[in-house]
């Protein structure tokens, strides 16, 4: 994307103008422009060109430009890539293999991953697409706390298939697991380090021995 035209690049007879703080000064000479833009030591930057007259504002672009590429390193920076992962069902599942399943699911979307649900029909199990849908909306329901059905159940042949995306974006579970394991660690030593005798208890001990010489001198 190229720049836009600033100061003396702007070759229009009038400009609509914009102040600094966003108001509306109206349509005014391009001359007259620069002229404010001068002595408020502004830049003129036309940020509407293909309005009748462009619009212009008043700002310093330098710290836009500035500004406007640190929000894209950072963008860049926290963009991650979502990994689609997959889980199998069997039409005929076990309540423990559901429940395990289901904690896989969990798992990859708590990260910000998508989850492609998937069902493998077998023999006769092909006529009975009606319970492939009903399980995979049930496992649909199981997570929606974490993700929401972006593809609908379709059936592919042999195979039933759902995908399921993640309330959060990837680059956020990332942040909030180095938030948890951060404040494990510091937590950690507090739990850990012994506990030091107070002031008068260590003074005690170190006096005992001291106050036990004389009696046993007057013994012998």
């Amino acid at each position: 994307m190229s720049e836009p035209r600033i100061n003396d690049r702007i070759r229009v007879p009038e400009v609509r103008l914009v102040g600094p703080g966003g108001e509306q000064v109206g349509i005014v000479r391009v001359e007259d422009a620069l002229r404010l833009a001068q002595e408020a030591d502004l830049d003129l930057v036309e940020v509407a060109p293909q309005a009748r007259p462009p619009v212009c504002k008043l700002m310093d672009f330098g710290k836009f430009k500035y500004e406007a590429d640190m929000k894209a390193r950072e963008a860049r920076k926290n963009q991650a890539n979502t990994v689609l992962k997959t889980v199998r069902l069997r039409l005929k599942i076990d309540p423990h293999d559901y429940a395990t399943k289901k904690g896989q699911a969990e798992k990859f979307l708590s990260a910000g991953d998508k989850v492609k649900v998937m069902i493998m029909f077998r023999g006769r199990e092909q006529s009975r697409p009606e319970m492939g849908y009903r399980l995979l909306q049930r496992m649909a329901g199981d997570v929606e706390e974490l993700g929401a059905v972006e593809s609908a159940p379709t059936q592919d042949g042999r195979n039933m298939v759902m995908v399921i995306g993640p309330h959060r974006k990837k680059a956020e579970a990332r942040a909030e697991q180095r938030r948890r394991r951060e404040s494990t660690t510091e937590q950690a030593p507090a739990e850990q380090a012994p506990a030091e005798p107070a002031p008068a208890e260590q003074a005690s001990a170190e006096q005992a021995p001291a106050e036990r010489a004389p009696a046993e001198g007057q013994q012998a």
